[in-house]
């Protein structure tokens, strides 16, 4: 683990206390989920105290300890839509403001747009003068009525928040234009793959040198693997109707599809309409730790997202030796070199088009080097410091009650109101929770390693 001197406040050793706070995480599986895992699993080895807090999922409530001393917060909050709970608004603060104060919490750093828990904690951390941090995984647009309600709740709690990571340039300017927030209080920060379990297959990984690698003769199939969530912003509606022409372009070409979702049955329409049973494959959901084994089977990795902020499933099938297919939306060209990656349009030609200029570059694919490449740029240790460097720079920078209503106040002649008005309400619900459970009689938790 790399040594932090640590000049500010925090937990014993000179590291901060950090919480990180999602309606998304484990067992529920997915990219800010795991995100935050392996996020916090860093700043834990890198001498920092990590909570994380997310709503119960079943049976799985209380605290929990996972690996890498991580303390999970499972609350027993409702959830309404897709794992988000309900935007009561206040309904939260009195379990997240003990929290805080127990485990006597530097910053807290909430995660997605989608999440209700990381809005109301990034609000309730303001109302507690504790410096808060934002990470917007996704890019939304502007005129649809899910994005403007979205936007608007992101622009009420990012008027405030002291910093905002995004995943790529692209979201960047994507959450810009759509909290409306100053350029110079966002940074960058990708996302990370551990490339010690996203390796090429054993066959492949014996192969080195400057030489390339052919990965399969005249006679060898050639496996097309995809592996989302089968919805449609992951284009899945996409993948079925480009099933048939894609498994035409070579007759040794097999697909491999992992995923569920709502759109699934689109897919298993289109394969049993061309009667595709034996040449396309659907395994249905895939555990993470599973994924490894699933994409050394194949020799392309096909991505037909509609929009994407970084994309971490190409990541993942580069790592593993894979040639990539994807379409050229959101912030997915900035994420992999020209030579490991074929973009095309998202659409039916498009994918079958990109299949087809991917096929005569698989002989020239080199699994080994794309591996080593994958592991040198997105290393969850450079993540891990850089976002240390966020938290030190707004340790101090907590807005103060006046500084705070005046930016909720700007966001507009009438939703400004709205949201000084919660901002206040809020604040009235602190001071009377700090009369009635004073700080001074909350227990401070003990440390765990």
């Amino acid at each position: 683990a790399l040594a932090l001197s640590g000049e500010a406040a925090g937990s014993p050793g000179g590291g901060m206390r950090v919480c990180l706070v999602s309606d998304f995480f484990f067992p529920n599986m997915g990219g800010v989920e795991n995100h935050i895992f392996c996020l916090g699993y860093c700043l834990a080895a890198h001498g920092h105290k990590v909570v994380i807090i997310t709503h119960d999922y079943g049976r799985r409530q209380g605290v929990r300890f996972v690996s890498g001393g991580l303390k999970v917060y499972y609350l027993p909050v409702t959830t309404f839509y897709n794992q988000c709970t309900l935007p009561t608004v206040v309904a939260e603060l009195p379990l997240m403001r003990h929290i805080f104060l127990r485990e006597q919490i530097d910053v807290v750093h909430g995660h997605s747009s989608f999440s209700t828990l990381a809005h109301n904690a990034l609000l309730y951390a303001g109302a507690l003068g504790i410096p808060t941090v934002f990470t917007d995984h996704s890019l939304f647009g502007f005129s649809d009525l899910s994005s403007i309600i979205t936007n608007r709740f992101l622009q009420f709690t990012l008027c405030n928040a002291s910093h905002v990571i995004c995943v790529s340039h692209t979201g960047r300017e994507n959450t810009v234009l759509r909290a409306r927030i100053a350029v110079d209080k966002t940074s960058v920060i990708p996302n990370a793959v551990v490339s010690s379990v996203f390796v090429p297959a054993a066959s492949a990984q014996g192969l080195a040198g400057g030489n390339p690698v052919v990965r399969r003769d005249s006679t060898e199939e050639i496996v097309v693997v995809v592996a989302s969530r089968l919805v449609v912003r992951k284009g899945a509606s996409l993948l079925a109707q480009a099933l048939h022409a894609i498994c035409n372009l070579d007759p040794r070409l097999r697909v491999v599809i992992c995923g569920d979702g709502p759109r699934r049955i689109e897919i298993q329409e289109a394969q049993e309409r061309h009667q595709l049973q034996d040449r396309v494959k659907i395994i249905g959901a895939v555990p993470h730790e599973e994924m490894p084994s699933v994409l050394t089977q194949g020799q392309i990795f096909l991505n037909c997202s509609v929009t994407e902020a970084f994309c971490m499933a190409i990541v993942e099938a580069a790592s593993c030796g894979l040639l990539v297919v994807t379409t050229n939306v959101g912030g997915i060209p900035e994420v992999l070199p020209a030579d490991m990656v074929v973009l095309c349009e998202p659409t039916v030609h498009g994918l079958v088009d990109g299949v087809r200029r991917a096929l005569p570059k698989l002989a020239s694919v080199d699994p080994t080097v794309f591996h080593a490449r994958v592991a040198k740029m997105y290393n969850w240790t450079r993540v891990c410091e850089r976002t240390e460097i966020v938290y030190r720079s707004v340790l101090q920078s907590a807005p103060s009650l006046q500084e705070r209503l005046r930016a909720y106040d700007s966001c507009g002649p009438i939703i400004g109101k709205v949201f000084v008005f919660l901002a206040a309400l809020t604040q009235l619900l602190v001071l009377l929770l700090e009369c009635l459970v004073p700080r001074s009689s909350i227990e401070i938790a003990e440390e765990w390693r």
